[in-house]
């Protein structure tokens, strides 16, 4: 047994392809997050490009009708994401342990199970679309359009997730850079096809906003397509062949974990959605004009806490391997980094704006709009805001790697409704709409707080030693398939 167990230690290889535990934290950890940040500009560009193509040859009713879709879509992928967090946690855990076989019985689990949901998604959706819209209000002369962009995006729905749980499969094993490269690919698609789409060409039929989803579509299935032959060309670690394709089908402990740890970090990203709804009805509250200027400052807002969320997804990928090869010391190290590195990068882009808020505003609202001057004031009290909330990021992101989710979503849904709502009622009266704006800081110093006062208290590290790749290692023993865990062409 104690031979056994020395084998895989001594017959590591020098060089690991996607092991992040080697060499120093702070550059590994700007490698790994730079390309997720790029990659979520990318789509956020995508998006804000689609938005100008159909506004400007479709009408204002017609992107109306994408932001009353886009809201539906959100909050259905927001579920979904977090079962492919919970599988890109497992997967990292299983990589730095050198469980090759077990993360690519994850990988299998977590593709398997979220397709299969993503089809009775699509299927329910597609029928129940018209009911949707009319919950949402939709008004009369957006209705038809957004019926027809939103069943449009229902049918690509299952190939669409299967693409983003493979992305997210490739960084839990150290890739950030293919994902990248496709997403390169999927908004250079997407934002060519559109107009063309949209307008027609020669033999194309001008299709209106039915052409916009549809160049989406075409883009994220070229995309991943694209990606599936690219991991086994370059035979990457999660491809799967042959018996292993056997994979894809739902396994017990690997499903089991995934929808435990799932659907807590499914549940975070569906009450920041609707804490976001709630803002928005805040907000309405104060007029038209102010509304106009919380939209433009929302945009500016996207890009602030974009390296907040690339450098929390690399620390939880990082740390997931840390946790994975048993080098506790290094977790403590990992997440002072990714302090610093968020300080650092969230800090200058908060800056760079409010420096330059002005020229980014009149993008949105025209030199002229008398909503510019609220937008910069609402600029000014709560942008600060995601410097301390990417902390909070970072600190989270290492519990969750360990496993622990509740945490995390009591944490978010504490500072969000209670601290939120609360000071906002409670100040109201005195602050008048600059209420909405510091009750942005307020609870996010409040979940910063909470945050640190859990992850100083160290529970979460009974969950990573609970989760070390003992139990993936007698799993994989008893599935039969040891020889898988460790491929030396790797």
């Amino acid at each position: 047994m104690s031979t056994k167990a020395a084998k895989p230690e001594a017959a590591k290889p020098a060089s690991f392809r996607g092991d992040l535990t080697q060499g120093p934290i702070v550059p590994t950890l700007l490698m790994f997050s730079v390309p997720t940040l790029l990659a979520n500009v990318l789509q956020s560009l995508n998006g804000t490009v689609n938005s100008i193509w159909v506004g400007r040859m479709i009408g204002e009713e017609a992107l109306a009708a994408t932001a009353n879709a886009n809201i539906i879509m959100f909050l259905l992928a927001s579920a979904v994401f977090g079962f492919g967090m919970a599988g890109t946690v497992q997967i990292g855990q299983r990589f730095g342990a050198r469980d090759i076989d077990g993360a690519r019985r994850t990988m299998g689990t977590a593709v398997g199970f979220c397709f299969a949901l993503m089809v009775v998604v699509s299927i329910i959706g597609y029928i129940t679309t018209p009911a949707l819209l009319h919950l949402l209000g939709t008004p009369p002369e957006v209705y038809q359009l957004a019926l027809d962009y939103l069943r449009m995006l229902f049918i690509s729905m299952p190939l669409g997730m299967v693409g983003v749980m493979l992305s997210m499969g490739l960084r839990g094993a150290g890739d950030a850079r293919t994902p990248l490269i496709f997403m390169v690919v999927t908004v250079a698609l997407d934002v060519a096809l559109n107009p063309l789409l949209i307008a027609g060409y020669g033999p194309v039929p001008a299709m209106g906003i039915t052409g916009s989803a549809l160049a989406t579509v075409i883009a994220n299935v070229v995309s991943f397509f694209g990606m599936l032959a690219y991991i086994y060309a370059k035979d990457l670690p999660l491809r799967l062949r042959g018996d292993e394709l056997a994979y894809l089908k739902p396994r017990g402990p690997e499903l089991s974990y995934i929808l435990s740890k799932g659907i807590p970090m499914g549940a975070q990203m569906l009450i920041m959605a609707a804490s976001g709804i709630i803002a928005v009805g805040m907000v309405n509250r104060e007029g038209m004009m102010m509304t106009a200027a919380y939209g433009a400052a929302m945009q500016l807002f996207t890009y602030i806490q974009m390296p907040s969320m690339a450098v929390g997804g690399a620390v939880s990928a990082i740390a997931a391997q840390y946790i994975g090869a048993r080098k506790w010391d290094g977790l403590g190290q990992l997440t002072r980094a990714g302090v610093l590195i968020n300080f650092a990068m969230t800090g200058v882009i908060t800056l760079l704006l409010l420096a330059f808020d002005r020229p980014a505003l009149v993008l949105f609202l025209g030199p002229d709009s008398p909503a510019v001057p609220l937008a910069r004031h609402i600029q000014f009290l709560a942008s600060w805001n995601f410097i301390i909330f990417g902390v909070t990021m970072v600190l989270t992101a290492t519990m969750r790697a360990a496993g622990a989710v509740w945490v995390p979503l009591v944490i978010l849904t504490v500072a969000l409704y209670p601290v939120r709502l609360g000071f906002y009622y409670l100040t109201y009266e005195w602050l008048g709409s600059d209420a909405i704006w510091w009750s942005f800081p307020v609870s996010g110093f409040s979940a910063l707080l909470m945050a640190w006062w859990a992850y100083a208290q160290g529970g979460w590290r009974d969950h990573a030693h609970a989760e070390t790749p003992e139990e993936a290692l007698e799993q994989a023993h008893a599935d039969g398939q040891p020889a898988g865990r460790f491929q030396p062409e790797i």
